[in-house]
């Protein structure tokens, strides 16, 4: 079978290749899945380059998420049959076949497309068990800043579901109203003059409780210039790829908690992710949930669909496209 392999940790577009390689066989509790699409997540070039929380066994498949078509089962499973589309969390899913976890997938819908069944778990079910773990109720407000990003984007509808208020912070004005035209509001442009007066008379004076850093650096001061004391502030991610900068006087004098949300280890129980997940299913097969692919490159281009997913003004996932079709 076909796989975009690495041999060596670097940047992906430098160290991405694809090759011949034996076609696994399925343990207990696992099924062999034939690709048929592949997201390329910021996480999976992270951990290419060496920089994620761990370093891949090399040589290294990449790839931890897909859609596909079951080939065979392993011994105990019985939640599928060979010949099903499947979506979900796995490893090594650059690859014309993949292993998974039969109790981390998923059926798909023949409503759902495949590029949004490809998509279902790093940010949707992401977005999903970051606002269960805030414990908010009803009324209650949280700021997030990258509101405009997919993750962003996300809570903020599915808190609006649960009424919970999110007040957003984004870097410039004109994404203020691209949210608001998607009906996304509560959110301000953190390079305007005032923008926290701005931000506090969305607010009303109410307390905000949680802060969400997607950014690093000086993203959670932001967040924190806005924030209630006592509030906590979680770290979600690191896009500029500085550390956390936070005088301690926001912890000593001001109350401020901070505690990191790792989606490969969320504080929640297997079975309401799962819950979770099948919720999302739910969601894109009645159409509410929709996630695009701006382009998709064979396996033997991997090394140019990296290169692709780094470049700015993307309206959507790069995807490696596997052989299969359903």
């Amino acid at each position: 079978m076909r796989s975009a392999v690495h041999a060596e940790l670097g940047r992906p577009e430098d160290v991405l290749a694809s090759q011949e390689m034996e076609r696994p066989k399925p343990g207990p509790g696992q099924v062999l899945v034939r690709m048929v699409l592949a997201p390329i997540h910021n996480h999976d070039l992270m951990t290419i380059a060496g920089q994620y929380s761990f370093k891949p066994e090399l040589p290294a498949v990449p790839g931890t998420e897909a859609v596909g078509i079951v080939e065979e089962l392993g011994e105990g499973v019985t939640n599928f049959q060979v010949g099903q589309r499947i979506a979900g969390g796995a490893r090594g899913t650059w690859a014309e076949y993949y292993l998974a976890d039969a109790k981390r997938s998923v059926p798909v819908p023949d409503s759902v497309d495949d590029e949004t069944a490809c998509q279902l778990v790093s940010m949707p079910l992401s977005a999903r068990m970051l606002l269960e773990s805030l414990n908010l109720q009803e009324g209650e407000w949280v700021v997030q800043n990258a509101a405009n990003g997919a993750v962003g984007k996300m809570l903020a509808s599915y808190a609006a579901e649960r009424g919970i208020n999110v007040l957003g912070l984004v870097r410039r004005s004109q994404t203020v109203e691209e949210l608001r035209a998607m009906g996304i509001d509560n959110v301000v442009a953190t390079e305007e003059d005032g923008w926290q007066e701005k931000a506090r008379a969305i607010t009303g004076g109410a307390k905000v409780s949680r802060a969400i850093d997607s950014l690093a650096g000086d993203g959670p001061m932001q967040l924190l210039s806005v924030a209630s004391n006592g509030a906590e502030l979680i770290s979600f991610g690191a896009m500029t790829q500085e550390p956390l900068k936070i005088p301690a006087g926001e912890l000593l004098f001001r109350g401020i908690t901070v505690k990191g949300f790792w989606a490969a280890q969320p504080p929640l129980k297997p079975e309401r992710i799962g819950e979770l997940l099948g919720e999302l299913v739910q969601d894109a097969a009645s159409g509410k949930l929709k996630l695009s692919i701006e382009a998709a490159y064979p396996i033997d281009q991997v090394a140019d669909a990296a290169r692709a997913s780094g470049e700015p003004g993307r309206k959507g996932k790069i995807a490696i496209k596997g052989t299969a079709t359903y």
